[in-house]
């Protein structure tokens, strides 16, 4: 299975959303503008990210050019402005850690009782039959038959 055409789509739509935004920005206040980019794009991005988890590096770059074009009509800074200090002035992580902190967060909720059942029957503590030093390390077990069909 290729994410190829989905990403690529996805990213045409948010730059197209990102183009009609940039007609309109002059006449926002920059917090609006922060969340109708919010609204259209980050959403997008946010998107199934357990299956955007370990994409190829060109299609990596695809969604973090989206996230640096509205990265940039928020802040209405110039396109040959460094985007690592746009990115940190708006406390936004880069799209590849981005989508391991939203994999994380879903699977520390799992572990504490605080997502759906769904995602909390997918995590078994790994419970070795022997003592071992790793046994205080609370690692996972994931069933293989629940992966069957994810990519994983």
């Amino acid at each position: 299975m290729s994410l190829d055409e989905h990403v690529t789509n996805m990213c045409k739509i948010c730059f197209f959303h990102l183009r009609n935004k940039a007609r309109i920005r002059d006449s926002l206040s920059q917090k609006d503008n922060e969340i109708l980019v919010h609204a259209f794009i980050t959403s997008k991005l946010d998107s199934c990210n357990s299956l955007l988890y370990g994409l190829p590096q060109f299609l990596n770059d695809c969604l973090q050019a989206v996230q640096n074009c509205a990265a940039r009509l928020i802040t209405r800074s110039r396109k040959h402005d460094h985007i690592t200090a746009i990115l940190k002035q708006l406390h936004w992580l880069p799209v590849d850690s981005r989508i391991k902190y939203k994999i994380l967060l879903v699977t520390f909720k799992a572990l504490h009782g605080l997502a759906p059942s769904y995602t909390t029957e997918m995590l078994q503590p790994y419970r070795p039959s022997r003592s071992l030093r790793s046994a205080s390390k609370k690692l996972l077990i994931v069933p293989s038959a629940k992966l069957r069909g994810y990519g994983c």
